[in-house]
């Protein structure tokens, strides 16, 4: 089933609301991709205007800021330690925004969004 992300035929009194137009093709969403640990998977988007945009499906490298040396470096990703999105986020190995991650060089903080942005990007944690 597509998420419509349309206006509401609803008011905010709760009354009903006569909408002077239909649903779009524009107005679709869609079902959320959670990235998860393992060899890396990429998926094209096609959005408005025929733009592309890349979600990540799976993961097996992070690129990691340290803030002392003030240097990036790949890194694989051995685990998934705390998700404060959702719990069963750790058990699943699922990275998302504000997920911390064991790293061969030390813990680490997803800083991007796997999903909407294609890469795994994280700060290391002091």
């Amino acid at each position: 089933m597509a998420l419509w992300q349309g206006t509401s035929n609803r008011k905010s009194t709760g009354g009903r609301l006569v909408p002077n137009k239909g649903k779009r093709k524009f107005e679709i969403g869609r079902e959320k991709q959670y990235t998860k640990l393992g060899k890396q998977s990429l998926k094209m988007y096609r959005t408005c205007g025929g733009n592309v945009k890349v979600g990540m499906l799976a993961a097996e490298f992070a690129n990691v800021v340290d803030k002392k040396t003030n240097k990036v470096t790949r890194v694989k990703i051995t685990n998934v330690k705390t998700n404060p999105a959702d719990p069963n986020f750790v058990q699943r190995n699922i990275l998302n925004k504000g997920a911390t991650i064991e790293t061969e060089i030390g813990d680490a903080i997803v800083t991007s969004r796997p999903g909407q942005d294609g890469s795994v990007n994280a700060v290391l944690i002091a």
